[in-house]
């Protein structure tokens, strides 16, 4: 009877014992569950454009590395505070921050990509969405060039005002024509909207006019390109003229 009891006793000692260690280890595997085991940075539309890269976007997150991020608990990260903070680089468009499964910290940013540049006193990227850019001092791209008085005032984005929003079509077409973003070198742009376009290889300055109707006129310059030049010269002429309806004047 004594035997039957003790080892009634031992029994339940162990049970516990396995309980407790079972416990405890489903509170070390929570604990670890929850804490950030790593940052895994995915960047879109990086393709040649370096102008951010998960370096930058890390030290971003971690306020240039006064917060601790990896080995910190998720229930101690703000993440929608750590999106906000990484916004403000105006090279992003958008960033969402979320965990996996694996406890890893997600990011997956979208970079703005820059199309035109403006010189002079209010140099400047424009993205395709239409932003304004700061120049960056780590990375420069080949775009056209942007100048004259109507760049003397600029706000936020290229789109925000009617003129704007005509320079910004003719600057897209020009960006998606394999030919005239080869050949177009700089546009020089005054208040009123007039453009003087400067090439790539021949020498002739074109007298555009404004942006309205800009298909048209580019038709009738790849027209003086490819039909006339080779036959006139190429440095016969020192301007184009498209001003008018249905002409080309060159001097």
């Amino acid at each position: 009877m004594l035997r039957k009891i003790h080892f009634t006793h031992t029994v339940k000692v162990m049970l516990a014992l396995v309980v407790a260690m079972v416990i405890i280890g489903f509170t070390e595997r929570k604990s670890t569950d929850n804490t950030c085991q790593d940052i895994v940075i995915r960047i879109e539309n990086q393709n040649g454009n370096y102008f951010v890269d998960e370096n930058d976007i890390l030290q971003l997150m971690t306020a240039n590395g006064d917060e601790v991020i990896i080995g910190s608990s998720f229930d101690d990260l703000n993440l929608k505070e750590i999106e906000q903070r990484v916004e403000q680089e105006s090279f992003i468009k958008g960033i969402q921050i979320y965990r996996d499964l694996k406890g890893n910290m997600l990011v997956e940013a979208e970079l703005r990509r820059p199309f035109a540049r403006v010189v002079g006193k209010n140099a400047s990227y424009i993205a395709m969405d239409g932003t304004y850019l700061p120049i960056s001092r780590k990375y420069n791209t080949r775009a056209v060039i942007l100048s004259g008085k109507f760049f003397n005032q600029i706000g936020a984005n290229l789109l925000d005002t009617e003129d704007g929003e005509a320079i910004y079509e003719m600057l897209n077409f020009i960006y998606k024509d394999e030919f005239w973003s080869a050949q177009i070198a700089q546009m020089e742009i005054d208040k009123n909207l007039n453009i003087l376009i400067y090439p790539q290889v021949t020498k002739q300055i074109v007298e555009f006019g404004t942006p309205e109707g800009f298909e048209k006129k580019f038709k009738k310059l790849k027209i003086f390109y490819k039909e006339i030049l080779p036959r006139k010269g190429w440095n016969t002429y020192e301007r184009v003229n498209l001003k008018y309806k249905d002409q080309i004047v060159a001097e």
